[in-house]
């Protein structure tokens, strides 16, 4: 295999998988046929990766949020009981919670583009709206009254 052939391939492996682009939009912009890249998706089993992928991300989200919910509880039982609350816990855990957010945009944003794969064509409703609004056809069941 050559040099530039494995670097395509790595490239669209990766661009599959971590950036969630798919088989059109890896072949326009690597220039490789869409044959191509279907093969090397099928060899390589991108879907399993991404998959993988996908569930490592949400399985860390959620381990930070049972650690960090973990430590809130500890600490606050030593405040309950007074003891004295140890300052690297209570930084731990306000170093935590910031990244809350963060890793929730994030798996917004890896999340939103496997969604809009899957919303592909016109929704029946939309086909209905345009049928009524911009042909003038009426559903069988939907007679104009007096006032359209």
């Amino acid at each position: 295999m050559t040099n530039k052939k494995q670097y395509l391939l790595a490239e669209a492996e990766r661009q599959y998988i971590y950036k969630f682009m798919t088989i059109d939009e890896i072949a326009s912009r690597l220039n490789v046929h869409t044959k191509t890249i279907t093969r090397w998706k099928e060899q390589g089993d991108w879907n399993t990766k991404r998959k993988e992928f996908l569930k490592s991300k949400q399985t860390f989200h959620e381990d930070l949020y049972v650690f960090c919910r973990k430590l809130m509880n500890d600490i606050m039982e030593d405040m309950e009981s007074g003891e004295k609350i140890d300052p690297g816990r209570m930084y731990a855990f306000c170093r935590i919670i910031p990244m809350f957010t963060k890793v929730k945009s994030y798996e917004d944003l890896v999340y939103k583009p496997a969604e809009k794969e899957k919303q592909k064509g016109l929704s029946e409703e939309l086909i209905a709206q345009i049928e009524r609004d911009v042909l003038g056809i009426m559903p069988e069941n939907d007679e104009p009254t007096e006032e359209e």
